[in-house]
């Protein structure tokens, strides 16, 4: 399968899911996962990079058409600020490199303190990047976001480097706030800025976050599904990622998303309903 696009979650194991996608205990949480999903976001590696062997386990459990997109080190974002991390980028490239082609995205989640007068070293180091990879760049600083020239510039940056600006669509779970406590971490967490909606790369890349009931987030989901449908159409490959606040019902959000999709682009490929995979014979009493 060549996929159309990506469709995954922030993580591939979840109590909730053993109910879902993950109903077999005797096969790898991951190759249970990637059976349904063709890709997933990796936020371990800002902690750490994984061993090599773990790596190399998870190409094993994983086809040749699935794609992990997985967070370059805090130690390259956050404490170097992009400058004098060379050793760094290269152990990041030595173990994740080992996923070849399964390696569908690099991203660099960029510090609220990094603000526009810092391009250059953004500029400095996207130049830096080995070529036959996919990057993605997520900001944060509200000067990013109010139309002046600082956006202007990173975009136009992004645009002649060919990297992907991050969208991350948080405006349902902002316009539903709920008392609960995983709502009220997940609003503390979760950045709200005003949402930009624009390919500066040839995979555009959005992260969605609904309300804890996430069938209140469905009126701002819904008019992605004709946009993602244009970029494929222009030949971009999108990868979207569905979050809700505790990621128990991740699943189901990234499955409507499919399901609308497929609805109006019959064949797309993407997305494999579990409801619809062979499950394991369970064993006898004799």
């Amino acid at each position: 399968m060549t996929s159309d696009y990506f469709i995954g979650l922030p993580q591939w194991k979840h109590p909730e899911w053993n109910r879902s996608i993950l109903p077999d205990p005797a096969q790898p949480d991951l190759a249970q996962y990637a059976a349904s999903f063709s890709s997933v976001e990796g936020n371990t590696t800002f902690y750490g990079l994984p061993r090599q062997e773990t790596i190399k386990q998870w190409w094993q459990q994983t086809s040749e058409d699935f794609r992990f997109c997985f967070k370059f080190p805090q130690t390259i974002s956050h404490q170097a600020e992009l400058r004098h991390c060379d050793d760094e980028l290269n152990q990041t490239f030595k173990h994740l490199g080992l996923l070849e082609q399964r390696l569908g995205m690099l991203c660099l989640q960029l510090p609220a303190r990094f603000r526009p007068d810092h391009l250059a070293q953004l500029a400095a180091f996207l130049r830096r990047l080995p070529a036959g990879f996919r990057y993605a760049v997520e900001v944060r600083h509200p000067a990013f976001f109010d139309g002046g020239e600082g956006e202007r510039q990173l975009n136009r940056l992004l645009m002649e480097m060919g990297v992907n600006r991050i969208m991350f669509d948080t405006r349902s779970l902002f316009a539903n706030p709920r008392t609960d406590r995983v709502s009220q971490e997940a609003l503390q967490q979760k950045p709200r800025v005003p949402l930009r909606v624009l390919a500066t790369g040839s995979a555009p890349m959005l992260r969605f976050i609904t309300p804890l009931h996430w069938q209140e987030g469905l009126p701002w989901l819904e008019p992605w599904v004709d946009k993602l449908l244009e970029w494929i159409d222009a030949g971009k490959t999108p990868f979207v990622f569905m979050h809700t606040p505790s990621n128990a019902e991740a699943p189901e959000l990234a499955r409507w998303l499919a399901q609308r999709l497929e609805q109006k682009r019959p064949g797309l490929k993407g997305f494999v309903d579990w409801a619809g995979r062979p499950r394991a014979e369970q064993p006898g009493l004799f």
